[in-house]
């Protein structure tokens, strides 16, 4: 079942929770008259807490969504930044001879494809990188560290290819923090506990059962569940946020990652 299905789904329950919930309490209040409230009128206290209520909701909605939208962007750009400096690497390393060259370019390649290929799935799952890619960046900054430049293009090519190093380190570093999930626990506990309560103030105005403020009342649940799948799906950028997280690599390194892979 995809994720736009079961936001549809769940936007309907709620609409359709709302209409029961109303229906039931209005059925309720004609089966005993003499409690029953008088809807003609809501308190001011009550429409002025109702209104705070809201602001307040909708300014932690606005920062939940800001956040997790720029961490989704940071994770992009950690991904294009990482394969960048490993193809920097590789094209550094034109200058030594055509043996070195291959070392390098080797052990960038299978860098790179154990990445996507086997640690992107287990960085999804576990939330962080896996000790195989580990291994693998040692044994590729081991390989740079053991050249021996002899010319001075391949000295000063020798010292950028140990910068584009340090880029790469810390871009891989960087996309193992933003596997995880950006929004803590607790964020989520008040941001569900929150939209219940946003929600539930609708009955506190004492809404009827008019097209208009049934309807009303369906679009604002609507939209509350709408902002908070957001949120949800730009919460894990690698699992799904990004429509396709591994273009970085793929673009440049098309030999290692063809497009139908």
């Amino acid at each position: 079942m995809s994720d736009w299905l079961v936001l549809l789904l769940t936007i309907a329950a709620t609409c359709a929770v709302i209409i029961v919930a109303v229906q039931l309490r209005h059925r309720r209040a004609a089966s005993r008259p003499a409690e029953s409230e008088d809807t003609t009128e809501t308190p001011d206290v009550i429409e002025y807490m109702t209104m705070m209520v809201g602001v307040v909701y909708a300014i932690v909605l606005g920062l939940a969504i800001a956040g997790v939208w720029e961490e989704r962007g940071a994770a992009e750009e950690w991904v294009r930044q990482e394969a960048q400096a490993l193809h920097e690497l590789g094209e550094r390393a034109q200058v030594f001879p055509e043996d070195t060259e291959a070392e390098v370019r080797g052990a960038v390649e299978r860098y790179v494809g154990y990445t996507v290929e086997e640690e992107w799935s287990y960085m999804i799952d576990h939330g962080g990188l896996s000790e195989d890619g580990d291994q693998l960046f040692a044994q590729l900054r081991q390989t740079v560290s053991g050249l021996q430049p002899a010319t001075a293009p391949q000295g000063y090519a020798y010292e950028g290819m140990h910068q584009q190093l340090a880029s790469a380190a810390e871009a891989r570093a960087s996309r193992g923090l933003s596997a995880e999930s950006t929004l803590p626990a607790v964020v989520w506990l008040g941001l569900i506990t929150g939209g219940a309560v946003v929600v539930g103030m609708l009955f506190a105005l004492q809404i009827r059962r008019t097209a208009r403020e049934l309807l009303l009342a369906g679009l604002f649940s609507a939209l509350i569940v709408f902002l908070l799948y957001l949120i949800w799906h730009f919460d894990f950028p690698f699992a799904r946020g990004l429509n396709d997280s591994t273009e970085a690599f793929r673009t440049f390194f098309p030999q290692v990652l063809p497009e139908d892979g």
